[in-house]
């Protein structure tokens, strides 16, 4: 059995079908982990969502900010944005059972050694911790209310961990952080604005899995969401959102076995979008 962390697919059905057979891989023997953003911004979500759903108990996909944002517009809890491109889904036949499945889906996935998320951990949060808050509010958004958890989700405060948060707080952060996370104060504040490549930020930000002590550091983390870091592998972390949708690649990470192996396919029709108005 052959275990493959895929980075950010954003709806680049024709680069995921291109890498599952570059991987040779086969639902009944592997396991795909994919990082989050399923779709979104690229041309085909509703196939991206109907083949991952089709290979069943092979993946395991966490849920991103692009994959809520669907949640909450299929909700009706907010407006599509300009950029939106996740209509056919919308529109599907199949849409609710895509949907329910879609929702369904964990925040943090541990196995294997490894810690698969979409965004970051604030330096507050040891694994076995973040652990325990993904499951909180998957409780929730898998939930007989999950419209209630998706019209609360929006919004960049708290912008500091403290156990003492209130409900509808203190599920905004977990998820934040999960799926939204790039950069932290030294202190552990956090930051959901600044999008760019380390050092473009402002001064007094780092990345947040270079925060000194952060509780997490020793685990090994598996993430996407940063297009603009790329591939970036040290200190137990690796990013795999290597710009798919922006005309860069779709990147595979084997886990399994003594040797991390890197598989990556091009973009095939150049950037569905431009970083710029992104």
């Amino acid at each position: 059995m052959a275990i493959y962390a895929i980075g950010d697919v954003q709806g680049c059905h024709d680069e995921l079908v291109a890498l599952l057979e570059r991987l040779d891989f086969d639902p009944s023997r592997d396991q795909a982990w994919l990082v989050g953003d399923l779709v979104n911004r690229g041309p085909k979500s509703l196939e991206t969502l109907r083949t991952l759903r089709s290979l069943g108990e092979a993946t395991v996909c966490v849920l991103g900010n692009h994959d809520l944002h669907l949640l909450a517009v299929a909700a009706g809890v907010t407006r599509t944005k300009h950029r939106d491109t996740f209509a056919d889904v919308l529109g599907a036949p199949d849409r609710d059972e895509l949907l329910d499945w879609l929702r369904r889906r964990p925040l943090l996935h541990h196995g294997e050694g490894f810690y698969l998320i979409h965004a970051g951990l604030p330096p507050q949060w040891s694994v076995a911790q973040a652990a325990a808050l993904a499951r909180e509010a998957e409780a929730v958004l898998q939930g007989d209310s999950p419209g209630e958890f998706l019209w609360h989700m929006y919004g960049d405060e708290p912008d500091r961990w403290d156990e003492g948060l209130g409900d509808w707080e203190r599920l905004r952060f977990i998820t934040n952080c999960l799926t939204r996370l790039r950069y932290c104060t030294l202190d552990g504040r956090v930051d959901f604005r600044q999008k760019g490549r380390p050092g473009t930020q402002p001064a007094g930000l780092v990345p947040w899995f270079a925060v000194p002590d952060r509780r997490s550091a020793g685990a090994r983390i598996v993430f996407g969401h940063w297009s603009t870091l790329g591939y970036h592998v040290r200190d137990g972390v690796c990013c795999l959102d290597t710009g798919c949708l922006w005309g860069g690649e779709l990147t595979a990470l084997r886990l399994d076995g003594e040797r991390r192996e890197r598989i990556a396919v091009p973009n095939r029709q150049g950037r569905y979008q431009t970083p710029a108005r992104a």
